[in-house]
């Protein structure tokens, strides 16, 4: 297949590349600076804010993976900074959605990034899925309307999925990378209560989610790509500290928590929602990495 990529750069985008490059797919990468040079891979550019795209360079794809946008954790949530997410995330992906829908050789499928922020805030022992309906705050409303912004591509017959991604682990970036050097130092704990649930996944799960979407032509609108296996925050902490073999005594309560990231705090440290990866499962999709610790030891190399 020949597949377009925006945000290939990033930590998800990154790890697709290396998937598909080993399964033999033509890939190109869509870029913003005409400074980007890849002697493995086509580039095409698109200044998104600007409005501007290669159209020509879009033409004739297979598949388009629409990955692009500014860190949800990059600073406080300002509202300068809110319209920066808003900018990234919606006005990107409709101008994508709209040049594909205009395309003479339209993609088949358009996989576009999304998160598990769309439900919101739920009590640790409410399950929620695919059906479940969206929560409220900030990241749910940004959620609801960076998947609105591929109607374009839907109206045109593309099959649009929305890959609602938990919190992806990594060594290599996102939160993980930014959790090491705490536990390292013996300084990690739980952050408030510890009751809030994290839905994670390993970033190898999903490359292959990803990689398992494009193939199957049944599954369209929201995905939710986690774990099956969601855990509290005291059970992550107890589980990283215990692969480090590092004590995690120190709590970051929940009142400082807020005083540091106001309305961050609660949407991204305090709270959180137990989500089940059901329509993967249905499809067929198997996860190397079910659970937690097996994960961290294989990702950290203390297996």
């Amino acid at each position: 297949m020949r597949i377009a990529i925006t945000g290939s750069s990033g930590l998800i985008g990154s790890a697709l590349v290396e998937r598909l490059d080993a399964h033999g797919h033509a890939v190109t990468r869509v870029v913003r600076h005409s400074g980007v040079r890849d002697s493995r891979h086509r580039t095409v550019m698109w200044t998104p804010l600007a409005g501007a795209i290669d159209r020509e360079g879009l033409e004739g794809h297979d598949a388009v993976v629409h990955l692009a946008g500014e860190d949800i954790a990059g600073g406080r949530w300002t509202a300068s900074r809110k319209q920066v997410l808003v900018e990234s995330r919606v006005h990107g992906t409709r101008l994508l959605s709209d040049t594909l829908a205009g395309l003479a050789h339209k993609p088949r499928v358009l996989l576009t990034a999304s998160g598990i922020g769309y439900y919101g805030l739920h009590e640790p022992d409410e399950r929620v899925d695919e059906t479940s309906g969206r929560g409220a705050g900030f990241l749910a409303d940004l959620a609801r309307d960076w998947e609105q912004a591929t109607a374009p591509a839907k109206t045109a017959g593309i099959r649009v999925v929305h890959t609602r991604f938990g919190i992806v682990l990594s060594p290599a970036g996102g939160a993980l990378a930014k959790m090491l050097p705490v536990f390292r130092w013996g300084l990690g704990g739980t952050v408030g209560s510890g009751r809030q649930v994290m839905s994670w996944v390993a970033l190898d799960d999903v490359s292959a989610a990803l990689f398992h979407i494009l193939g199957h032509e049944t599954l369209a609108g929201p995905v939710n790509v986690v774990s099956p296996n969601p855990v509290s925050n005291a059970e992550f902490t107890r589980t990283l500290g215990r692969v480090l073999g590092r004590p995690t005594v120190l709590p970051f309560p929940g009142f400082a928590a807020r005083l540091v990231f106001v309305e961050m705090a609660d949407a991204l440290f305090l709270g959180g929602a137990r989500v089940t990866p059901l329509r993967l499962q249905e499809s067929g999709f198997r996860f190397r990495y079910e659970h937690l610790e097996p994960a961290l030891r294989q990702m950290l190399g203390r297996v």
